[in-house]
C-alpha cells in the first residue's frame, strides 16, 4: 500500500485564501473614513460625535466637497439649502488652507442658519 505522493491537495489553501480575502475586503470598508486626502489640524482636544453631520471637506488646492462629493462655491449654498437647519456641519479643512478661506466657508454655513459648526481635526 504504499505509493507516491504526486499531487498537493490545494483546496484546503484555496478556502483560507478565501477567508483571509474577505476578511481583508470587510475591514478595509471600515478602516476608509474620508475618501479625499486632507492634511488635518492636529489638537490636544478633540470632540467625539455620535451623530451623523453633513460633513465639508476643504482641500489644500481650495476645491470644495459635501459628504465627498464635489461642489462649486455657489453650489455649496444650493446643497446646503435642502439639509434640515438642526443638523450638525463638521468642516475638513487641510492645515495649509488660508485661514481666510475656511472662515469664508464658516460664516457661508452659518449664514445659511446652520448653528452646529464644528472643525475635524486630528488629535495629538
Amino acid at each position: 500500500m504504499d505509493r507516491e505522493l504526486d499531487q498537493i491537495n490545494v483546496i484546503p489553501l484555496v478556502d483560507v485564501m478565501l477567508v483571509l480575502l474577505v476578511i481583508v475586503l470587510t475591514t478595509a470598508t471600515f478602516i476608509s473614513t474620508g475618501q479625499i486626502p486632507v492634511n488635518l489640524a492636529k489638537a490636544k482636544e478633540a470632540g467625539d460625535r455620535k451623530d451623523v453631520p453633513i460633513v465639508i471637506t476643504l482641500n489644500a488646492e481650495g476645491h470644495l466637497f459635501v459628504n465627498d462629493r464635489p461642489v462649486t462655491a455657489d453650489g455649496l449654498k444650493e446643497t446646503l439649502r435642502v439639509e434640515p437647519r438642526e443638523s450638525a456641519v463638521v468642516v475638513r479643512a487641510d492645515k495649509t488652507t488660508l485661514l481666510e478661506r475656511f472662515v469664508s466657508l464658516v460664516d457661508d454655513v452659518r449664514g445659511l442658519g446652520f448653528q452646529h459648526v464644528s472643525l475635524e481635526v486630528v488629535r495629538l
